[in-house]
């Protein structure tokens, strides 16, 4: 299929503006609406795996060309995972593996049938697919990578690299392009012979990685300093051990006569056994539950930070 083909152009087209309005859908309808939408995306990419293994199975199996371990088969799996649970490791994967791989198969394609074959909207499906959801999940619901999302994504690539290597070697195959560039030119025809061209890709990997990032170090940058100028105007010696509570101050549970909110919702006073005197109380702030064990029932637990350390206050109504 040749990339500047009528077919080819419209289907770019295509999946632009499917992308985009699936961005414009998550941004002005970020509820039901968009977690329908994205289980319609996911239930397309699970459906064009499946339908390639249905094709594969139907077909002359051969262990150098029919298994599933392309990059970008891997990736239609993790982003179709990715937009039911919205995992943070495995939406960093689908951004970076779709904006920075699957896009590149999209602009300069490698494929060998034509439509209307099935193979052609298994190819067209799946690589728009994760191009899409890598958008849908980071521009549209702003779920932003992580700090470190560029070198845990790289090494997770290098990983898988390494074992798909081990199958080319052991089936004789051509997964990853390890052995041999494709036959039609793509980015990796003018990166070496091999097998420098490998080390050249991994490099090329780091630099789109990184521009993939960056317009995200403003906001971090923003957030690292408002707070940094929280510390600074906060009062010394108030709270105790913060950021491994949670971080992120929520609002005071403290009532303005002294009293606090107990697990029932009643309002009681702070007896002395719980904390002395209250003209001794240094500052009452609630805090969420620790990231990644908060479930349903403890999301609106609250610990209260007093001068002698930390205690469960319950959750506000």
């Amino acid at each position: 299929m040749h990339a500047l083909s009528a077919v080819w152009l419209t289907t770019l087209a295509t999946t632009i503006v499917a992308a985009v309005g699936l961005c414009m859908l998550a941004r002005r309808y970020p509820g039901r609406p968009t977690i329908v939408a994205n289980c319609c995306l996911a239930i397309v990419l699970l459906g064009t795996s499946a339908a390639w293994i249905v094709t594969t199975a139907s077909g002359r199996f051969s262990a150098a060309t029919s298994l599933p371990f392309a990059l970008c088969d891997v990736a239609t799996l993790v982003a179709a995972v990715a937009l039911v649970t919205r995992a943070r490791v495995l939406v960093e994967l689908t951004y970076f593996w779709g904006l920075a791989g699957t896009i590149q198969s999209l602009i300069t394609p490698d494929l060998n049938v034509a439509f209307p074959r099935l193979e052609f909207f298994e190819y067209v499906l799946a690589h728009a697919g994760i191009v899409c959801a890598a958008l849908v999940l980071v521009v549209g619901e702003r779920i932003r990578p992580s700090p470190r999302a560029v070198p845990r994504v790289f090494v997770i690539t290098l990983g898988y690299t390494a074992f798909v290597g081990l199958v080319d070697w052991v089936t004789g195959g051509n997964y990853m392009y390890l052995r041999q560039t494709p036959g039609n030119w793509t980015l990796l025809s003018v990166l070496g012979p091999w097998p420098w061209y490998m080390v050249s890709a991994a490099g090329v990997a780091i630099v789109l990685f990184t521009l993939l990032d960056l317009p995200f170090w403003q906001g971090r940058a923003r957030v690292a300093r408002l707070a940094e100028e929280g510390e600074r105007t906060r009062p010394a010696g108030r709270l105790k051990r913060e950021a491994e509570l949670g971080g992120g101050v929520r609002a005071p549970l403290a009532l303005p006569d002294g009293r606090v909110r107990d697990h029932a919702g009643a309002d009681r006073e702070l007896s002395p056994p719980d904390v002395g005197d209250p003209a001794e109380l240094d500052e009452l702030v609630a805090f969420p539950a620790a990231e990644g064990r908060a479930s349903p029932s403890d999301h609106d637990a609250h610990i209260a930070v007093f001068e002698d350390g930390p205690r469960d206050i319950g959750r506000p109504t």
